[in-house]
């Protein structure tokens, strides 16, 4: 399906019906001209593009190169000298207006599928792909073709698969995708929210059949992203406002609160470990193997669900899905399937010993609220084990999380391994030096050692059998973001397993 092509008015007269248009500019005398794309990447620039001048970065050799490809007129907070006599249409709010501009742009395809937006301090990409499994289990078993993805780990629309860069892609790539997915006949989408794309309008015009939310706790809160949590909390409930069903845990903290936002939607499915009066309630949760079984109640049904995927934690995440599943009127069959085969790169990897003695855990933990989960669900899970756990903090942001995560290693760990997690403009022994400060009122001490794969060697082969292991932060990424950029590095469980055959053979 090809992109819409508008004159330049349709976009104007989009800006002045949302109040966006600021001054008392003339208006550009170009309105009746075709715009062929819409674009904030000078380099991508085509004849006939509408520039988008946006990021604080934004410098005005950009938009002189945008022009010099092409553009004949430009949206901006402010009029830019390179921009010299071609049309400038003043917004007051570009990341607004880049939300609006990049929908309409694209034909709001959002329209045209049933899009699930899942939002959450921790579990977003579990619960998106164990929803994909049982909406693909569905729609398989009718011949149809496989739903799409938009998550941290991957971006599959139906016509693109790649690495995701973000875990809610910029409005211009998003909308795109989305036209992707229409164009593939993917009909159903399950994307991430993150509260920074909620906020800045990144996913202003998506309209959600479905909007998850699965929990809060304090991540994400620094000079550069949420000043303080009741922003950041603020954020993750604008969810709602594009939504027709609202999924909520009513075990997550400040409940009420995510209940009241929630009365916007035409419908609201509440799900539950503790309460038998939700919607969609789970009982009798046990570890039966490397597998979770539990006991679930929903209006439609009531039966056994198995988890293939370990984690005691993660029944929350599939009652998210299993809520979503009943929004669908998707059957139990689907269901059931979905989440035994359903598999997600990078969390609650499991690895072991020939001999049995160590259990290696990777997971993508990068807060302090999955890593207290990660930790609880490993003690219940392997009882009598020594507990060890692996993990570091990014670097420049995030800066909150150092204490969380070394709060949830102190209070629940063993033995405590510091190293490099996306260090970027910073030392990693300085990372890990603030981390230590949370993890002395515990008595406990982190061995520091800055290069990863030197950690995870000496994390399982200096461990007090029988153990479990735990390896936090990075999941199955490949790339390290240190002071120079990303740089390649051999994602967590693939050394993993190498040190693993160490231990066996020696």
């Amino acid at each position: 399906m090809q992109r819409p092509r508008l004159p330049l008015g349709d976009y104007y007269q989009l800006l002045l019906q949302h109040g966006l248009l600021a001054g008392d500019a003339p208006l550009p005398t170009v309105l009746e001209r075709t715009v062929e794309l819409v674009s904030c990447d000078s380099q991508k620039v085509i004849p006939g593009t509408l520039f988008l001048c946006k990021g604080a970065a934004f410098k005005g050799q950009y938009l002189a190169d945008a022009i010099q490809r092409g553009a004949f007129a430009y949206v901006s907070e402010r009029p830019y000298e390179e921009g010299g006599d071609v049309p400038c249409i003043l917004v007051r709010d570009i990341r607004t207006a880049m939300g609006l501009l990049a929908d309409h742009s694209h034909g709001h395809p959002s329209g045209r599928l049933t899009i699930t937006g899942i939002t959450g301090t921790k579990g977003k990409t579990t619960t998106a792909y164990y929803i994909k499994s049982i909406v693909d289990a569905w729609r398989t078993g009718q011949g149809l073709r496989e739903s799409a993805i938009l998550s941290t780990i991957v971006t599959d629309d139906g016509l693109e698969r790649r690495p995701a860069k973000l875990t809610t892609p910029e409005p211009l790539d998003l909308q795109r995708h989305l036209l992707n997915a229409v164009t593939a006949g993917s009909e159903y989408v399950t994307m991430e929210f993150s509260s920074q794309a909620l906020k800045y309008g990144r996913v202003i015009g998506v309209d959600l059949a479905c909007a998850v939310f699965l929990n809060i706790g304090e991540d994400h809160i620094s000079p550069v992203e949420h000043p303080d949590w009741a922003d950041y909390f603020a954020s993750k409930l604008l969810i709602f406002r594009q939504a027709r069903t609202a999924c909520i845990n009513l075990d997550c903290d400040h409940a009420a609160d995510v209940q009241e936002a929630a009365s916007v939607c035409q419908r609201v499915v509440t799900f539950s470990q503790r309460s038998a009066d939700a919607d969609v309630y789970a009982g009798d949760v046990r570890k039966v193997g490397h597998t979770i079984r539990f006991h679930v109640r929903t209006p439609r049904y009531e039966g056994e669900l198995t988890l293939g995927m370990p984690g005691l934690f993660n029944v929350e995440n599939a009652l998210a899905a299993v809520a979503v599943a009943e929004a669908y009127d998707i059957p139990m069959e689907a269901v059931e399937q979905g989440l035994r085969q359903a598999a997600v790169p990078g969390r609650m990897e499991h690895y072991v010993s020939a001999d049995g003695q160590v259990s290696v855990i990777v997971d993508y933990a990068h807060n302090g609220m999955s890593l207290e989960y990660l930790l609880r669900s490993a003690r219940t899970e392997y009882p009598g084990r020594e507990l060890t756990v692996l993990f570091g903090c990014t670097g420049g942001k995030g800066i909150d999380r150092r204490e969380g995560m070394g709060t949830a290693a102190g209070a629940l760990a063993d033995r405590i391994l510091l190293t490099e997690d996306d260090p970027g403009p910073e030392e990693v022994t300085d990372i890990c030096a603030d981390i230590q400060r949370y993890l002395t009122p515990f008595g406990k001490v982190g061995e520091v050692i800055p290069d990863r794969g030197e950690a995870i060697s000496r994390a399982i082969l200096n461990c007090h059998t029988p153990a479990v292991v735990v390896l936090a932060g990075k999941g199955c990424e490949h790339l390290q973001k240190r002071r120079n950029g990303p740089e390649p590095c051999v994602p967590d469980g693939l050394l993993a397993q190498q040190v693993l055959d160490r231990y066996d053979r020696g």
